[in-house]
């Protein structure tokens, strides 16, 4: 994995990224992984608003955001590292927090469904691809069969290849490579994953004990 997310990787990117000014990164990553077209995106303040006193086991999590499609779908979107035990409870653990924090907010909002984003920097499925999608149906004829969906990125697992989208450009970052070259030739090509990687060097530069 990329050395500058070493320590706690949930806790530095979510104090990286959690503002309004680093929208555009947010969005730039969600729409290369799932592959949607996002007209609209806004931060849900739950998680940054409540960290400082959710009990350790629910404080995780990088970033929790709505954001509106081109097709004008409303989804709550969560962002996390996961570390190397209790993997699938920690999923349905992080997507049941994002799922029901909708309940927080304006009751003039509707509820949507929710999809998690979830990294890990070692191998955990037997299947040879690096992206998993898991759709868990519900035999409630009121609740949509697709409502519950988790992406996985098993970094260790992508294999790099000269033919590099926006989506390989964010794998190829987040695992890091040894070939300096690459890195360098991804951030000149994508303006947010060179932004992200600045205000990265920057917190580290500035770096408190809390």
């Amino acid at each position: 994995m990329n050395t500058k997310f070493v320590s706690n990787s949930n806790y530095v990117l979510r104090k990286v990224l959690n503002n309004e000014d680093c929208l555009d990164i947010i969005k730039d990553f969600i729409e290369s992984i799932l592959n949607i077209n996002i007209e609209e995106i806004e931060l849900n303040p739950y998680l940054k608003k409540r960290e400082k006193y959710l009990p350790k086991e629910e404080n995780f999590g990088i970033v929790d955001v709505r954001v509106r499609t081109d097709e004008n779908e409303e989804i709550n979107v969560g962002i996390q590292f996961i570390d190397g035990m209790y993997i699938q409870t920690k999923m349905l653990m992080y997507y049941a927090q994002i799922h029901l924090n909708q309940l927080e907010y304006d009751e003039e909002r509707e509820f949507a469904r929710t999809i998690t984003i979830n990294l890990l920097d070692f191998k955990y499925f037997t299947s040879q691809e690096y992206l998993k999608v898991i759709k868990i149906k519900s035999n409630e004829i009121y609740v949509n069969v697709e409502e519950v969906e988790l992406y996985v990125i098993e970094l260790p697992k992508f294999d790099y290849t000269k033919n590099i989208g926006r989506r390989e450009q964010w794998i190829i970052y987040l695992k890091g490579y040894e070939n300096k070259e690459i890195i360098e030739e991804i951030k000149n090509t994508n303006k947010n994953i060179k932004l992200l990687d600045e205000l990265i060097e920057k917190y580290w530069l500035e770096e408190k004990m809390e």
